[in-house]
């Protein structure tokens, strides 16, 4: 494929209307061609303005229709896996093969939706029979679905170029909950970004739909955000970034003359605690094995687990030990862009400027962009003293914890914000503790892993991504796996209607042969 480096605005390729950039390799620091459009506020509307027009016609086809759709999406991904990983390996010097491996990941995301559109069960089609008869009063007819919600608006992430990005799962649930899309590309890795936005306009105008099922722009600074959020017609936002980014958002959403919502993935820390049991009869193992977890991406991923804590007693040492050898082995590797570089090189300084003790290092730099594997240490005192310690840097720095004792631990975990994930190490004799512990953490994070670690995670019908803020702006609702499609959706009720105007998830001969809630009693098709 030929990169543009045009918006694409529906069907149409639109040229720079408010300047152009090019991408960086932040591996050389060479500027890679060719030019890319940023637009304005006019294609902003234009944008918009057709995702609404598709909204209805998209918004009401049938599960087949919108499932065929998304498979379709995932197949032209899968065909583009080696150009796109090549593309977003120069934009942002992440290895070709964990690129394609995303890249396979996202088509993989995008069939588990066509699935869930298939099965029909998002909707939650619920059916309480008129009762004319009942006394005092008759009952009339009640049938409910879940309907989407209108144009979403997705700004797309910096760390993750393919499955956080334009094909992404925020792209994928909002269009299997029959929401059009108007993605903002980041501009890190905005010819990675063509390729994806260009597989999903081809993907539309092979499906037969509306246009305005789909559109990318981009554009520099705060006004093309601004705008996204502030059009009348925009009835969603997505944004997975900073706390600071995330929030500005969510407070313009909120002043709009009729707020909408904003879900927003910022930050998390992703803390693990080591029980004493668990840390007498493996310490090492857990410490070296979340070393090695916590550098994927060169610690630029949302789930890194970036703060261990253990109590002092058998095992602390090991752990300690092979915690940081396993940070000394590390190289250093180029980050995704000098922006979050230079933020790393701030916040591991912040650290140190909090009183946390360097005790080790991996191997030094050898170019301008990469980042350096760091391990820090400070007492639970500290942790409990210094809120600053609790909170992220962004990259591939851990903080160990050194606690008195159980109580201690348990006030640590209590002083933590809300959190993506929270993971504890636990043998059998820890149960009784795990018990006290597991309270604290519910209310802190959307999932608790046991005897693993906080990344990977599995994309599926069970997963959590979110947490209390300021993990995320809404706690209720999973930015990951099958549940995500509940952000887009919301219940409509149909009272008295004659059959032949009901939607068809909710006519009594059941065309669809969905599972429905009939009476309140779940019926089989």
């Amino acid at each position: 494929m030929t990169l543009t480096g045009e918006l694409l605005i529906g069907a149409a390729h639109v040229p720079a209307g408010a300047g152009t950039m090019k991408a960086l390799n932040p591996a050389t620091r060479e500027v890679i061609e060719p030019e890319f459009a940023f637009g304005g506020a006019a294609d902003v509307d234009r944008a918009v303005t057709l995702a609404d027009e598709a909204f209805d016609s998209y918004s009401h086809t049938g599960p087949a229709e919108r499932a065929a759709f998304l498979d379709l999406i995932a197949d032209k991904l899968e065909a583009a896996k080696g150009e796109l990983a090549e593309r977003a390996s120069l934009e942002t010097g992440l290895p070709v093969a964990q690129l394609e491996g995303e890249t396979l990941r996202s088509a993989d995301h995008f069939r588990k939706f066509a699935t869930l559109v298939r099965q029909g069960r998002f909707l939650q089609a619920t059916i309480d029979p008129a009762q004319p008869d009942r006394q005092p009063s008759p009952r009339m007819d009640h049938r409910l679905q879940k309907v989407a919600l209108g144009p979403v608006v997705i700004f797309g992430a910096s760390n993750f170029p393919i499955s956080y990005s334009v094909a992404g799962g925020d792209t994928a649930s909002a269009l299997a909950a029959g929401c059009p899309v108007v993605l903002k590309a980041h501009n890190a890795h905005p010819g990675a970004s063509e390729i994806q936005g260009r597989a999903i306009q081809q993907a539309v105008a092979e499906a037969g739909l509306h246009e305005g099922v789909f559109s990318l722009v981009r554009g520099v600074g705060n006004e093309i955000g601004e705008a996204l959020v502030d059009h009348p017609l925009v009835r969603a936002v997505t944004f997975t970034g900073s706390e600071g980014g995330g929030m500005a958002l969510y407070r313009r959403a909120q002043q709009r003359p009729d707020p909408i919502p904003v879900f927003t993935e910022m930050t998390s820390v992703n803390p693990t605690f080591v029980l004493p049991a668990a840390l007498a009869a493996r310490g090492a193992e857990i410490g070296g094995g979340l070393v090695q977890r916590a550098m994927y991406n060169v610690g630029q991923a949302c789930l890194k687990p970036a703060i261990l804590l253990a109590v002092d007693g058998p095992g602390f040492a090991e752990l300690r030990e092979a915690a940081t050898s396993e940070v000394e082995k590390v190289a250093a590797r180029t980050m995704l862009t000098p922006g979050i570089h230079d933020s790393y090189t701030r916040n591991a300084q912040r650290l140190e400027e909090r009183g946390a003790t360097r005790i080790g290092a991996g191997q030094e730099p050898t170019r301008a962009w990469d980042g350096q594997s760091l391990m820090y240490e400070v007492t639970g005192d500290q942790l409990l003293a210094e809120p600053d310690l609790r909170e992220e840097v962004f990259g591939p720095a851990i903080l160990l914890v050194r606690l008195t004792g159980l109580d201690q631990l348990l006030e640590v975990a209590r002083a933590f914000r809300g959190q993506l994930s929270a993971t504890l190490h636990a043998e059998t004799p820890d149960h009784v503790a795990a018990a006290q512990l597991l309270p604290i953490l519910e209310r802190r994070t959307g999932r608790i892993v046991v005897n693993a670690f906080s990344i990977p995670q599995e994309v599926s019908y069970a997963t959590t991504h979110g947490g209390p803020f300021p993990a995320t702006s809404d706690s209720r609702f999973t930015s990951v796996g099958m549940g995500a499609i509940e952000r887009f959706l919301r219940p409509v009720t149909y009272q008295g209607f004659p059959d032949a105007l009901l939607p068809e998830p909710l006519r009594e001969t059941n065309p669809l042969g969905l599972w429905r809630l009939v009476d309140g009693e779940l019926t089989r098709p």
